[in-house]
């Protein structure tokens, strides 16, 4: 063997020798061989295409006139530094190296092994980087997972201390509005639990966490990367106690911090990558913002219950003022009617009409306690509804004839439209009745003198293949401001021209309805025109299945 035979150890690496010398291709080919290559060789372009298809080598040694190709392969370019068109080759992107030609075998070798070594390690430190990062996703997905912020700090010591074989980890926030205090540690298995002097105070803890949250664009101390801190042994020994590698990442938002997370190796010293420390930064950034929304998800689901607690309380204030004032309500309404119709000692005209303005209030006081029944009720007695098949039309003649004296007092007339076909729908009939009694008795209320209400009804069928029925009512009152007629449902809300007009009302009658035709699987809508009347429109399934499930 001569002495610049390479002597290294054999490999089971792939080469490709393209040159247009063929004895320079021998000669390198040879000493590739003798290296452990598999070689193949070509002496033109065309063969070295017809090469590099039908497989992918480790590298390719090729002569600079050769090497005008594209391919993900790492190539050593044969180049002649006195010939400008032979380094302009070098020019060209890719992994490549050079060297000058006639290269010696021992030195060709070294070349192509340092090449293919840097590939390798490349090709390493990409899917060690992409196995990283699958690893934090995984921690990242596990904290959007969950509005628990325990469970989301959990997740994260966990996911570090396993994802960078780390001794023990710490996730602390601090005292901040914005999320809950907590403490979350992680301990690899087989290492007792994490000592109590292991991490600084808060006090100290969040010194350090706001100074590296705010200098996360620069390195505030050496040894540290942006917005994380690395000890050396003496700050590992301050930081953490018996740790030989401490890093320090900040949990923060807007300009301040919110917490830190404390990553501890004992063992041995152990540095960081730029890309891990990315990667770190990002699921702390994923943390905090995390624990930020669950904290908020947390307190509006807090303050919902209290409204659910207030508004119970609320009905259950409701239906007892309301039981404990239909009992001398009615002996009043009783005592009223005796001494009207008493023949023995009948009262004076004067009296009489007296009589009944206190019989109409006290009425309008039993209706306002009905409502109040209605409100305390809404979406908690479904049970109370008696579902049977009911004509529409015989309701709406009841209707109409229990409300004409009423009308007849404003001067206004009820014109009910004769139904052409009286469809039968499954519902609550008394309920039924107080949705249709509701629309009508406040038509008739907000009608001036002279006006009338048409109430007319159809049946129909819709693009979906359902069946419904509809009731209109319609009126020539005072009408509604396209800025008010959104609230109309609303409960107690009153518009600005009845209380301009002082027409008596609760505001409780169309939210009552809306509810009750809710109930029915229905739906109410309201059309008006400011001053020429308006036109409620109530629409019912007339599926009796379709009933039953709404």
């Amino acid at each position: 063997m001569g002495p610049d035979t390479p002597s290294y150890a054999r490999t089971s690496r792939a080469a490709v020798v393209a040159d247009l010398d063929a004895a320079r291709v021998a000669l390198l080919a040879d000493a590739l061989r003798r290296a452990g290559y598999s070689v193949r060789t070509a002496g033109d372009a065309g063969s070295l295409a017809a090469l590099l298809a039908a497989g992918v080598p480790d590298v390719v040694v090729v002569d600079a006139t050769l090497s005008a190709f594209d391919a993900d392969v790492p190539v050593l370019v044969l180049v002649n530094l006195d010939s400008p068109e032979e380094t302009a080759a070098l020019e060209r992107t890719g992994i490549r190296d050079s060297i000058i030609k006639p290269p010696a075998p021992r030195e060709l070798v070294h070349r192509a092994n340092a090449l293919v070594g840097m590939v390798a390690r490349r090709r390493a430190a990409r899917q060690e980087t992409e196995a990283l990062r699958e690893r934090l996703r995984e921690v990242s997905a596990a904290v959007r997972s969950t509005n628990d912020p325990q469970e989301i700090a959990d997740y994260v010591a966990a996911g570090f201390g396993s994802t960078f074989h780390a001794d023990h980890v710490r996730l602390a926030t601090f005292d901040d509005p914005r999320i809950p205090q907590l403490t979350a540690d992680w301990t690899r298995p087989g290492l007792e639990l994490v000592p109590d002097n292991m991490f600084p105070e808060e006090r100290e803890a969040r010194q350090l966490a706001d100074r590296l949250w705010a200098g996360a664009e620069s390195l505030p101390a050496p040894g540290l990367s942006p917005g994380a801190a690395e000890g050396g042994e003496d700050d590992a020994g301050r930081l953490a106690p018996g740790a030989l590698s401490t890093l320090a990442v900040p949990l923060g938002e807007g300009e301040s911090s919110l917490g830190i997370v404390w990553i501890t190796v004992l063992g041995c010293p152990r540095s960081w990558s730029n890309t891990e420390l990315g990667l770190i930064q990002h699921v702390a950034g994923n943390a905090a913002h995390g624990l930020i929304q669950s904290h908020l998800i947390n307190s509006q689901q807090q303050v919902v219950r209290q409204l659910r607690e207030l508004d119970k309380a609320k009905t259950d204030f409701l239906a007892t003022v309301n039981h404990e004032l239909r009992t001398p309500l009615t002996s009043i309404m009783a005592y009223l009617d005796m001494i009207q119709e008493s023949a023995e000692e009948p009262v004076s005209a004067e009296v009489h009409q007296m009589l009944d303005i206190v019989v109409r209030n006290t009425e309008r006081l039993r209706a306002l306690m009905e409502d109040m029944l209605s409100v305390s009720r809404n979406g908690l007695d479904d049970s109370l509804m008696h579902l049977t098949p009911v004509r529409l039309g015989r309701t709406l003649d009841l209707v109409a004839a229990a409300l004409r004296p009423l009308a007849k007092q404003q001067n206004v007339t009820i014109a009910l439209e004769p139904v052409p076909e009286d469809p039968e729908i499954l519902a609550d009939e008394v309920q039924l009745q107080q949705v249709f009694t509701n629309l009508v008795s406040n038509a008739i209320k907000f009608t001036p003198s002279g006006g009338r209400i048409e109430v007319g009804s159809e049946s129909h069928a819709a693009p979906d293949g359902t069946r419904w029925a509809t009731v209109s009512v319609a009126d020539t009152g005072i009408g509604i401001s396209s800025e008010e007629i959104d609230h109309v449902f609303t409960r107690f809300y009153r518009a600005s021209n009845a209380m301009a007009g002082a027409i008596p009302g609760t505001g409780l009658g169309l939210a009552i309805t809306k509810d009750i035709v809710a109930r029915h699987g229905g739906r109410i809508d309201v059309a008006s025109t400011l001053g020429a009347g308006t036109t409620v429109t109530v629409s019912l399934p007339l599926d009796a299945a379709r009933s039953q499930a709404n």
